[in-house]
């Protein structure tokens, strides 16, 4: 079986209630696979464009499309968020905003929690993952946090793509809600980032600080998300909280989804660069990642290559 056909062949096995609405499992160490945002203007997707609309470019190279969707593709969703003593007085919003999230997903989406102070915690159940759909579940979990302790937000983030390795979604996200200080973390930004890199996640971040909050780090949130495809917000107000969920929930409902061979498996960053083209060639706003780590090469893969090129092992 070829390697598009395989990728397609996991798409019925992740959504096998519906033939017709397909999705696949982006844990396939076979493809990159892009969650894609298009815009003609701020906050105004562009939706329903084609395939043939879309090039993609690996470090410069235009690189073949293996998979395609327009569709609201389900996502595995890590909501990460800050429960330590500076968030006491802003835990009530955070909670009605990650229940606003999660009632605007994709019903087929799949979450899960975590909590971070002085350490990360399971919100959910430890090790699964919960339907968007399901609200009770959602809710009690939600119920259960408390603010107290200090900030362990680079080992919660690490904790979180650990965890998304485990989903059955085709895209991952997290959403991580915090002031964006650590005093804490065995981890540091970089470890972060690395890791940020090496996944398919895009990473939302929401920052709830006020003015005078000395622990405030917003060029962190804006790190992690323009390194992973994301974006940043700072809502200033709970209905403005909630507002910001609500489309970040949308944006990951809107987004096309785009999957490629690497060219190179070096172990080396790569660069991304996606062009979206609309009627009468008209250059799009784009959204991605802006890049990944490829794999490097086993030695059973290299032989493979040697004996398809004719040379020796």
């Amino acid at each position: 079986m070829s390697r598009a056909l395989a990728f397609v062949a996991l798409i019925a096995l992740a959504h096998p209630a519906s033939a017709q609405e397909p999705s696949f499992k982006s844990t396939s160490s076979e493809l990159v696979v892009l969650p894609v945002l298009v815009t003609d203007r701020p906050d105004h997707y562009v939706p329903d464009l084609a395939r043939e609309q879309f090039t993609v470019y690996d470090n410069g190279r235009r690189v073949p499309l293996e998979f395609f969707s327009a569709e609201d593709t389900p996502v595995t969703v890590g909501l990460v968020i800050d429960s330590s003593s500076s968030m006491r007085h802003k835990l009530g919003d955070v909670i009605a905003g990650a229940a606003a999230f999660a009632r605007a997903s994709n019903e087929d989406d799949e979450f899960f929690a975590l909590s971070f102070n002085d350490e990360v915690r399971e919100v959910t159940p430890a090790g699964a993952f919960l339907a968007a759909h399901d609200q009770p579940a959602l809710n009690r979990a939600f119920a259960s946090l408390l603010a107290e302790g200090r900030t362990s937000m680079y080992d919660a983030l690490i904790e979180g793509l650990n965890r998304l390795k485990g989903g059955t979604r085709p895209r991952h996200a997290l959403v991580l809600v915090s002031d964006g200080g650590d005093n804490a973390s065995s981890a540091d930004l970089e470890r972060v980032l690395a890791a940020a890199r090496s996944s398919n996640a895009a990473i939302y971040t929401i920052g709830i600080f006020d003015e005078f909050d000395l622990e405030k780090n917003p060029k962190v949130l804006k790190a992690l998300a323009s390194a992973t495809g994301g974006e940043r917000f700072l809502p200033r107000s709970a209905g403005a909280l909630v507002q910001t969920c609500l489309q970040i929930a949308r944006e990951i409902r809107q987004g096309y989804t785009l999957a490629y061979e690497p060219p190179d498996r070096d172990g080396a960053f790569h660069r991304i660069r996606v062009e979206a083209t609309g009627t009468g060639g008209r250059k799009l706003n784009v959204r991605t990642r802006p890049g990944y780590f490829a794999a490097r090469e086993t030695a059973d893969r290299s032989e493979e290559t040697a004996r398809r090129s004719g040379q020796p092992k």
